[in-house]
């Protein structure tokens, strides 16, 4: 009899097939599963000629060519799709086996199917993979939860396959039960967004405030690599800027439509907070930032019917590199606070779900192979393991120092935008956050007053215990009964 496989993989587009590949150059027997025949055998043909993966045309045909326990992972498109799949992989499966979802399904999903799965004896686990098709390929970081009973089984093969850190860990470990890793690749994706935004929003203060080039913002955004600001995502914006069309010799950037899409894990992400009452501000306006850029035909109408204009900043070339300079430390400035929001609504869930998430190893997981690795990863691990249960990763104190040292060159850049008719929401939105979390006396008394005012909602009072409600008969008219008290 041949031997079996020790992995299988649902769903053939090109992140299932890079890690169908990734398992073999491990030395995994993998066999190979896809709707459409076609694809699987075009997969063997091409990118898997002269490897030891297998095709299976037909999902028992899959099961039957698996060791036991089996460990399948799904690659397919969140939502209904992947319900069809493990409802009709758990008729097939024996107990103890192992159902993978690699895709970004949404947490409270992943939930659902832990729970009905376990019921029949089968393991699952929703595994957040960040990287795209390059890490899938080379090594992705990875952020398995679920059934947590799964995860000696499938801790050698999903940390062989993941990414590795400079100190040689693998960027997968084990994050928690139920929703908790899909949880955790959703709060990831809402900081890309954060990321992408901001630095995009810098792009265009360089383009249009300062009239650069595409050469020389490329150049840029190399040496910001060089600094703090070192991370995948300005390393490729470098790349991207000096991409020229061959035909032509243009830039791409200046051909590519601005519109930019958008899957929903960003959106999650806000919503979320919002149920749990995080202000995740800064992700929030990344998401509104993408939905204003798809009004492509409405704002070239705004923009004519309000005459709208950018006034460039003038100066000489060494007050440009100032502006530059001032630039680079109010997007470090920014991107702390996008991480330390993202964080602050991972810590609320923890507590919500009991899932005891561990910050200081989240961060090293995110430290190479995913989208948003950045070198201050680094620095937010020694954060949290110094101090636990910090609620505010700023207040730390590398990054404290950062964002008062930064503090005076972001608000200028800030100002600046505004005065020259540029937008910025997130970078805006980044420094109102901490002006307002760092300031102890807010108008908010005014809005209980308001409350209490016009529907009685009550109110506590400053001289009087935390947790004491009171209502006043503002106009003389609407008597003492109160409508009800309010959670802050």
């Amino acid at each position: 009899m041949r031997e079996k496989g020790e992995a299988g993989v649902i769903g053939l587009a090109v992140m299932g097939q890079n890690l169908c590949l990734n398992m073999n150059d491990h030395g995994y027997k993998v066999i190979a599963f896809n709707r459409t025949w076609s694809t699987v055998e075009n997969f063997l043909k091409g990118p898997a000629k002269g490897t030891a993966i297998v095709g299976a045309d037909s999902l028992t045909s899959l099961v039957n060519k698996l060791k036991r326990p089996r460990k399948i992972l799904l690659m397919v498109r969140a939502g209904e799709v992947v319900d069809t799949f493990v409802n009709n992989l758990s008729l097939l499966l024996d107990e103890g086996d192992i159902i993978i979802d690699g895709g970004n399904s949404n947490y409270e999903d992943t939930v659902r199917r832990v729970d009905m799965l376990e019921k029949k004896g089968i393991l699952f686990v929703g595994a957040g993979i960040s990287g795209g098709e390059e890490g899938a390929r080379r090594g992705p970081s990875i952020m398995p939860g679920g059934n947590p009973k799964a995860w000696p089984e499938v801790k050698e093969l999903l940390q062989d396959i993941s990414a590795r850190a400079e100190d040689g860990e693998p960027c997968c470990d084990w994050v928690g039960p139920g929703g908790a890793g899909h949880f955790v690749k959703m709060v990831h994706n809402g900081i890309e967004y954060g990321d992408m935004q901001l630095i995009s929003e810098a792009w265009q203060f360089m383009r249009d405030g300062l009239k650069l080039t595409n050469d020389e913002m490329a150049d840029i955004f190399r040496k910001w690599n060089e600094t703090e600001l070192d991370s995948y995502l300005i390393e490729i914006t470098a790349d991207i800027l000096n991409y020229r069309e061959k035909e032509s010799g243009e830039h791409l950037i200046d051909n590519i439509l601005d519109a930019a899409g958008q899957k929903g894990t960003g959106k999650w992400t806000g919503m979320d907070a919002l149920d749990k009452g995080i202000p995740l501000t800064l992700i929030t306006e990344a998401v509104f930032a993408r939905c204003i850029s798809a009004l492509k035909e409405e704002r070239v109408d705004a923009a004519r019917i309000f005459e709208k204009k950018i006034e460039p900043v003038t100066g000489d070339s060494d007050q440009i590199k100032a502006w530059v300079e001032m630039l680079r430390e109010a997007l470090l400035a920014s991107k702390i606070i996008s991480y330390a929001q993202g964080f602050m609504l991972m810590r609320e869930a923890s507590e919500t779900y009991n899932w005891n998430l561990n910050y200081t190893q989240l961060a090293k997981v995110w430290r190479a192979g995913c989208i948003i690795r950045s070198a201050f990863l680094s620095d937010i691990a020694e954060a949290f393991t110094s101090e636990p249960d910090i609620p505010f990763l700023g207040s730390a104190p590398w990054f404290r120092k950062q964002l008062l040292g930064n503090m005076d060159s972001w608000r200028k850049i800030v100002v600046k935008s505004v005065e020259i008719g540029l937008p910025m929401p997130a970078m805006t939105s980044a420094i109102t956050f901490l002006d307002g979390y760092t300031c102890a006396s807010l108008p908010a008394n005014m809005i209980q007053a308001q409350r209490d005012f016009f529907g009685a909602h009550t109110f506590e009072r400053v001289d009087k215990p935390r947790g004491e409600f009171f209502h006043t008969d503002w106009s003389g008219h609407g008597g003492k009964t109160s409508s009800t008290t309010y959670e802050a």
